[in-house]
């Protein structure tokens, strides 16, 4: 079994009647949607912070032996 914590959070009551009306349809607790919801969202944020971090590049290179050696590998 996964790790898991307690939250206590704010929606708004439109998105709990979908949250309540889709947890019903499917036969889901709400809290494995929202935890799935957040899961898809996380993975685009990865995406969005990967394109950010190739925008600002500063085009420095490195091998993988000056990786291994700056790391004493």
């Amino acid at each position: 079994m996964k790790n898991t914590v307690h939250l206590n959070i704010t929606l708004p009551s439109s998105i709990n009647d979908d949250l309540n009306h889709f947890a019903k349809e499917l036969n889901e607790k709400k809290s494995h949607i929202i935890a799935s919801a957040l899961d898809m969202y996380l993975d685009n944020l990865v995406l969005k912070v990967a394109e950010k971090r190739l925008a600002e590049d500063n085009g420095e290179r490195y091998t993988l032996d000056e990786i291994l050696n700056e790391l004493e590998i």
